[in-house]
């Protein structure tokens, strides 16, 4: 490329104008009657070389983006959303949920269909939904309803309740989450009602997943009513890590070594992997491994959580 007699004054002069005055590339050229391609590259030159330097500074208190795209980077994730701690269990949660209902306000496009989990964090995203009803979403429950308590977790509800939120459409998944053996499971999957609601849910644009820990008795899976303290000890000498829709796998990532996933009426690990954004949401102490097997899985792209877990999981695995 020609290269010009007095280019460093060239250079300097360029990015003054640019920089200082804010004068477009084209209005440069003109002035210094050279093409607007070498400006370009005068400009260029004067970053690479430091006469330019650029500082982003974040308004931001706690800025946790270095961290993030670490994450991101290091777990080949889509992005990581980090949220401040919180002591209080319930706020955390909060917390939580609003900064996914702000990815999801960010992401959504027309048409689209969101799967939901279950669980304490996931049930309260609607509060932080703006209603717009020319998206024309669709939720669509991944899991069947969870046992007879605390029904405001049971999927089915949770759609509902972010449907009312997005002033979206819904479908309703009727079948138990957990049955007997992989028997009844199959039984059930040749409903046709079912079947259909369950391929919907493989087929969905967005996910919305809970991390479940199967080491703590304040978890979803025992809110559910379909486990108690001993079941907890099997699944932990197991070497369960996490749960997705109640599906546990181990620190790995892997899944097939649980034979109660068979037993499961819901969207499968496998499946849920396959689905274009699936944003895990988790906080707390508890959630890490959950988390980290979640993401040796590749069960999700998208990962919003607290700053003391994101760091225990980029520090110490």
């Amino acid at each position: 490329m020609k290269k010009f007699v007095g280019e460093a004054n060239l250079m300097i002069k360029c990015c003054k104008l640019y920089y200082e005055e804010n004068l477009t590339q084209n209005e440069i050229a003109t002035i210094l009657g050279v093409s607007r391609p070498t400006i370009s590259r005068l400009l260029d030159e004067g970053r690479k070389s430091g006469v330019v330097k650029i500082e982003i500074v974040n308004p931001i208190e706690n800025n946790y983006g270095i961290l993030e795209r670490n994450i991101e980077k290091k777990y080949s994730l889509r992005e990581v959303i980090i949220v401040d701690d919180d002591k209080d269990d319930d706020a955390q949660k909060k917390n939580l949920a609003k900064a996914c209902a702000e990815y999801l306000k960010r992401i959504v496009k027309m048409d689209d269909n969101i799967g939901v989990s279950m669980g304490t964090t996931i049930k309260n995203i609607g509060k932080y939904i703006e209603p717009n009803s020319k998206l024309n979403l669709t939720l669509i429950p991944l899991i069947g309803g969870v046992g007879q308590t605390q029904i405001e977790i049971h999927p089915n509800h949770v759609v509902m309740d972010l449907a009312r939120a997005f002033r979206g459409d819904f479908k309703l998944l009727h079948a138990p989450a957990v049955v007997s053996n992989g028997e009844i499971r199959n039984t059930f999957l040749k409903e046709e009602s079912l079947e259909n609601i369950l391929e919907m849910g493989k087929k969905v644009d967005i996910a919305i997943v809970g991390i479940g820990s199967p080491i703590t008795d304040k978890s979803t899976m025992m809110s559910s009513g379909y486990f108690d303290v001993d079941d907890l000890k099997v699944f932990k000498k197991q070497g369960a890590a996490g749960d997705i829709c109640l599906q546990f796998y181990d620190i790995n990532g892997q899944s097939d070594e649980f034979e109660f996933n068979n037993r499961v009426i819901g969207v499968e690990l496998d499946n849920i992997k396959k689905i274009p954004t699936v944003i895990g949401v988790a906080g707390g102490e508890e959630k890490i491994e959950a988390i980290v097997g979640a993401l040796n899985g590749k069960f999700i792209n998208v990962l919003v959580t607290n700053y003391s877990n994101a760091k225990a999981i980029y520090d110490q695995f």
